[in-house]
Formats: structure tokens, C-alpha cells, sequence
């Protein structure tokens, strides 16, 4: 700590490895869903856009649990934002094990989507405030908690509903918050010294001055921006289950794509995060987001199951480090203060994008009988997200002189 503040400290690297430890089991309420698409399907009889209904709404609650809990977490710290995810998240399970109707299973996913909300953003604003020099890396890594669940748990949650159904799958999910989450949430209890905040306050300030864009200004792209990338992003993170069994590789196998992806993106968010801090968060974001629009038409590909293993992975591997690019953004242009807000929304319009995405998807399969449809739809939004931040980055002009912020 050679600035004298609590920055890139041992203990914010020991904080960090228990942030990401937390949101790895708080994060499972946003896969959990996906993986149990076809058993809820075949259960009520429904079609593929009102079997997807409930990721979509759970979607819903988590763009709304980065917010609320993004803005708690600036007034109270990280403690009581994971206790609260974690009552949402075994409401939203338990009662959804329960649920008769796909109606009431869709709402109360809204809960569980919430909870899982106050596990991902909340996490990286907090994580964010603990580090300057490896703000990327960090950033990076908490968000790869989130990954890490949807790598980890679907195919334990597939073995649980071959003997228990998807029902009692759910059941052992709000068990499993309960006693992971809450204690490791009054492990977090600390907070960051006001030397540190000032030094992080003054160094954001010095960043915007020398850009021609406004804090609101940069946000509202990056909402749109997000938006855009996270419509293409669904297509395969949500269909992929649906899409191994319409091919005849069956659920199992989609399930393991699924978590293939999801570890690839692990990688992807760690090398695009050590990236960001060399080249910064935007620059880092567009070279994402192109990967992903070419990695995304290889699903066009009609090949064996072994051909769609590897293109899960590479599909993974391309899109990883979007998402905590723009947390990095945030964090490099806006006062550590309102971290937990400005972050919050912008985390929100990437879910927006996801659930609203998943859905379209789901619809347009029902309209044409295939996902082609739906993956031309993604590529179409992901060209619009490469086109803001290409305007953001002109808008900026070339690098401007920033006068070093005193220690």
C-alpha cells in the first residue's frame, strides 16, 4: 500500500477470493432456470416462449435487484445486501418447488431473479472499491463468480432432477443459499477507509475532465450498449438445453455445453479483465463484443454434438469479458461513492437485454421452426452495441493529458 490507502492490499485479494466464493452459489439463481427449461416445458404442456417465461421474468428481478441493492449498497455496505439475497433466493426456490401453475412458477421467479441480482452487481461494485492499479483484473475475477455458478451447477442440478425432478432440485437450492450465503456475508462486514474513497473520487474526476463525455452521457450509452450485446448473449446461454435436445444430443449433453461455455467464459473474463488494465474498459469491450458477433454465427453450423461442444466453448471463450468491461467503465469515470448505483444500472441493462432476449428467442423459434432466425436476430443487436461504442470512443478523440491525483 505504497499510496497510502487500502487499495490492492493483501487483505483486498483475501476479500476478493471470498466475494467470488459468495457469488458463486448467490449467482445460481440466474442458470438454474435454463437448465430446467424442458422438464417445466413437458410438465405443463406449454410452448418454448411461455416454458422460457420464467427465466425471462427471473431476469426482470435481477436487472431490479442490481439497482435496489446496488443503491443499498452505497448506504449500507455489502453485509445486509447478501442477507437479503439470500432470503430472496430460498423464497423464490422453495416456493417455486411448490408452485402448481407455470403462472405462479414464472412470478415467483421474479424473487429468486432478485436475489441472484443482489449477488452480482453489488458484488463487483464492492469488489471495484477494494483496488486502483488491478481495478480490471478484480473486477474480473468477482464477476467471474457468476460464470463459475453456471459452470458448476447445471449438471449437478441435472443429476438431482433425473431422481427428484426439477422440483427437487429447486428445494435443495434454497437450502444450499441459506447456509453458504449469510454466513459469508458477515464475513464482508469491513469497509473501505474515506483516504481511499477521496484518492479513487479525485482520480475518476481527473478521468472525465480529460474525456469530452459527461458521467450521464457515458452511462446512457453504456445502458443502450449493454442492452444491445446482451440480446445476442442470450441466444445460446438460454436455448442451448433446448437446442442439444431439438438436435438429439438430449438435455444432459446441453446441460454440459452449458457449463463448457460458462467455464470458457471464466477464462475469457480473467484475460479480458488482465486486458482492461492495460488498455482500459472500452477498447477491451469492443474487441469483446466483435468476438462474440463472430462466434455467435458459428451456431448457424449444423454439425455433430462433438462440433457443438467446441463451439459452446469458443462461444464462451469470446463473450466472457463484455459484461465486467462495463463495470471497469463505471468505475474508471464515475466517483467510487456511487459505485454501487452507477454500476447497478448499467449490470441492469445487460439482464434487460438477457431476459428480454431469451424470450425473443423463444418466440422467434416458435415462428420459424429454428433457432437460425434467432441467432441472425442476435448478431443484428451485437452490431448495434459495437456501433455505440465505436461512437464513444471517436467522441472521445485521441488520448488527452491527465495530470497525476497526489497520494
Amino acid at each position: 500500500m505504497s499510496d497510502g490507502t487500502q487499495h490492492d492490499s493483501l487483505y483486498s485479494w483475501i476479500r476478493l477470493g471470498l466475494s467470488m466464493a459468495v457469488a458463486i452459489v448467490g449467482s445460481i439463481g440466474m442458470w438454474a432456470s435454463i437448465v430446467v427449461l424442458p422438464a417445466m416445458q413437458a410438465e405443463f404442456g406449454v410452448d418454448r416462449a411461455v416454458a422460457t417465461f420464467p427465466y425471462t421474468i427471473s431476469m426482470v428481478g435481477f436487472a431490479l435487484g442490481t439497482i435496489v441493492m446496488g443503491r443499498a449498497l452505497d448506504k449500507w455496505g455489502i453485509t445486509p445486501v447478501l442477507v437479503t439475497s439470500a432470503g430472496f433466493l430460498a423464497f423464490g426456490f422453495g416456493c417455486s418447488a411448490l408452485a402448481p401453475q407455470i403462472a405462479l412458477v414464472a412470478l415467483l421467479h421474479g424473487f429468486l431473479g432478485f436475489g441472484a441480482g443482489a449477488s452480482f452487481a453489488p458484488i463487483i461494485a464492492d469488489a471495484s472499491q477494494w483496488f486502483m492499479r488491478r481495478r480490471g483484473i478484480a473486477v474480473a475475477i468477482a464477476a467471474s463468480g457468476n460464470y463459475l455458478a453456471g459452470a458448476i451447477w447445471p449438471t449437478p442440478i441435472a443429476w438431482i432432477m433425473a431422481d427428484h425432478g426439477w422440483r427437487g432440485a429447486y428445494a435443495a437450492i434454497a437450502v444450499l443459499v441459506l447456509v453458504v450465503v449469510v454466513p459469508g456475508a458477515f464475513l464482508l462486514r469491513r469497509r473501505i477507509d474515506a483516504a481511499s474513497t477521496s484518492r479513487a473520487t479525485d482520480a475518476a474526476a481527473a478521468k472525465v475532465r480529460a474525456t469530452g463525455l459527461s458521467p450521464r452521457t457515458m452511462q446512457f450509452l453504456l445502458i443502450l450498449a449493454g442492452i444491445g450485446c446482451c440480446v445476442a448473449m442470450s441466444m445460446p446461454q438460454v436455448h442451448i438445453v433446448a437446442l442439444c435436445i431439438d438436435r438429439g444430443f438430449g438435455a444432459v449433453a446441453g446441460a454440459e455445453m452449458l457449463s463448457l461455455m460458462l467455464f470458457g467464459g471464466v477464462f475469457s473474463r480473467l484475460a479480458f479483465g488482465m486486458l482492461a488494465d492495460r488498455i482500459g474498459g472500452l477498447k477491451t469491450l469492443l474487441m469483446g463484443s466483435m468476438l462474440q458477433t463472430l462466434a455467435l454465427c458459428l451456431f448457424l453450423i449444423q454439425g455433430d454434438m462433438a462440433s457443438l461442444y467446441l463451439i459452446s466453448f469458443i462461444f464462451g471463450l469470446s463473450q466472457g469479458g463484455i459484461v465486467p468491461s462495463y463495470a471497469i467503465i463505471v468505475r474508471e469515470f464515475m466517483p467510487p461513492i456511487e459505485a454501487g448505483r452507477r454500476v447497478g444500472l448499467v449490470m441492469s441493462a445487460t439482464i434487460i437485454g438477457m431476459a428480454f432476449g431469451g424470450w425473443f428467442s423463444g418466440w422467434l423459434y416458435d415462428l420459424s421452426g429454428s433457432y437460425a432466425l434467432a441467432i441472425w436476430n442476435g448478431v443484428g443487436w451485437n452490431l448495434m452495441n459495437i456501433a455505440i461504442v465505436i461512437l464513444i470512443l471517436l467522441r472521445m478523440g485521441p488520448p488527452k493529458a491527465v495530470q497525476p491525483v497526489p497520494a
